[in-house]
């Protein structure tokens, strides 16, 4: 394909999946239960830390994590007693347990207090062009209280090497526009032009396909590859592809 004919088939293609229809399947559909920022930030955050593997457990463990907290997650984050942490402790989904949902809660208390929020933190740090060096920072700061070591493999740091496709799909979920009713666009001082693509099997495998991709690996170095050849495409939202590619690969067995 030509570069105009690739583009028009992507676009073709996000139209197709980038609708309310796609939540139906999708744990974006769980941010999508509550109307204040806060709730909407925190209910979203939790669910893409917890989104790898099968996506009916990641929703059912989402709506898990969500009924813990009385389906109140600020309120829960900012008022929680040292009791209200206790039920937690059960909760599992695959290597994320409850010691590790409990210092999240606890670090997003401290985030909420200190940092003016999960907002607060990524346009503070945001750079230039990207937003892999804010990830990076904000790992820090989430982990500035007392951890377990166990806990810091559930926030991925690209500077590292990581591709950070679930905090990368947080990000596309807070700062894209919400025109299609999908993604939020509660973060208003972030350019979706800084976004990066939530890079993971599906999608790296039809990007190779479309020849957006040549690096096997899903790291950093194929995001940094992928953006480069997307922003070709649109330079102004790039992440819009990921429905395609990820619609393409999960829907259609591209």
């Amino acid at each position: 394909m030509t570069r105009t004919e690739l583009k028009d088939f992507l676009e073709a293609k996000v139209v197709a999946y980038n609708n309310p229809k796609f939540l139906e399947s999708d744990p974006i559909q769980i941010p999508h239960l509550y109307t204040k920022k806060e709730d909407i930030e925190i209910s979203a955050f939790l669910t893409a830390t917890i989104a790898w593997g099968n996506r009916k457990s990641i929703i059912k463990n989402a709506h898990r994590m969500m009924d813990l907290m009385g389906n109140s997650p600020f309120d829960f984050v900012m008022n929680h007693q040292p009791a209200d942490l206790e039920p937690l402790h059960p909760f599992v989904h695959r290597t994320f347990n409850g010691t590790d949902f409990i210092y999240f809660i606890k670090s997003l208390q401290n985030i909420y207090l200190n940092h003016n929020g999960l907002e607060g933190i990524f346009e503070k740090h945001q750079e230039k062009d990207s937003l892999q060096p804010t990830i990076s920072k904000f790992k820090e700061l989430f982990f500035e209280l007392p951890y377990e070591q166990r806990t810091t493999k559930h926030v991925s740091d690209p500077l590292k090497g990581s591709a950070a496709k679930r905090i990368n799909m947080f990000l596309r979920w807070m700062v894209r526009d919400s025109s299609s009713n999908v993604d939020f666009g509660i973060w208003k001082n972030i350019s979706p032009s800084k976004l990066s693509c939530p890079l993971d099997v599906h999608s790296g495998n039809v990007a190779r396909k479309l020849k957006l991709l040549k690096r096997k690996q899903n790291d950093a170095k194929a995001l940094y590859e992928l953006d480069k050849n997307l922003r070709k495409l649109d330079p102004m939202d790039p992440v819009k592809y990921d429905f395609a590619l990820f619609g393409l690969g999960v829907f259609e067995k591209f």
